[in-house]
Parts: C-alpha cells; structure tokens; sequence
C-alpha cells in the first residue's frame, strides 16, 4: 500500500488549537502541513489528520488513542497533561479538554494479563483505578 491508514479527527473549528495542545504534550510531535481546514501532524511517529469539521459531529468513547507507557513516571505524565481541563475516566481512559478519549496504558499489562491464572486479580485491580498503577497491578498479579 502506498499510503499509510491514519486517523481523522473532527473538530468544532478548533484544531490548530488541538494540534498547537498535542504539540506542547507529545514532545516529539510535529506538524507536516496546514491550511483553514486540515492539519496533518505527526505525534510518536503516527499521522493523524485533525479537521475543522464544524457542529454536526462529536467525539465519543468508541474511538480512542492509546498511549503504551512503560513506566509509571510516563502514566502519570500523560495523565495529568490529559486531564487538566479534560476528564478522568476508569481504567486508564481520559478525555482530553476537547473531549477526545485516550487510553493510557502500562505496556506491562498485556504480560500481567497473558497469565489465565493471573488474570482475573489484575483485571480486578485494575478495574478500581482510574489512573493506572503499575506496581499495584504488579502486587495484583503477586497475591
């Protein structure tokens, strides 16, 4: 395929605001082009189009980006970034403040919950946090 799948999101008119945001968040974001309507950017390597959509659509919970953290310093850093003037939700998701859902996630869960007889108690675990907690789901897999 010559080109790459990326997403698209739809703002209401506010996406140099957005990109100019995800900028200051993803330090290694960049903008690739830009005109009235679109903007391309780059965040971690990844294409996304943010558009100037207008009034007639939403974000929602069913779309989101994940953000794989392998360190509870990153978790925390991601997080507290998303949330200010955003939203907390359960088990790591967030809406950021133009309200765009994301999932910052501890790349150690998917090995937490590879273990079936681990499973259960981590899923547990995590299923009370908001924020993930490595080492609480570590403690999790543990006991």
């Amino acid at each position: 395929m010559k080109n790459a799948i990326y997403p698209c999101l739809w703002f209401n008119q506010n996406a140099k605001e957005a990109a100019v945001y995800y900028l200051d968040i993803f330090k290694d974001a960049k903008i690739l082009s830009e005109n009235p309507f679109v903007i391309i950017m780059e965040i971690t390597g990844n294409r996304l189009m943010l558009m100037n959509g207008g009034t007639e659509y939403s974000f929602n919970q069913a779309t989101s980006l994940v953000i794989p953290c392998d360190t509870q310093d990153e978790i925390d850093y991601y997080w507290d970034k998303l949330t200010l003037d955003g939203s907390p939700g359960k088990c790591g998701w967030l809406k950021d403040k133009f309200g765009y859902s994301w999932q910052v996630a501890p790349t150690v869960l998917s090995k937490l919950m590879s273990d079936p007889a681990k499973a259960p108690k981590v899923m547990y675990a995590f299923m009370q946090m908001t924020k993930f907690d490595i080492n609480k789901l570590i403690e999790a897999a543990e006991n």
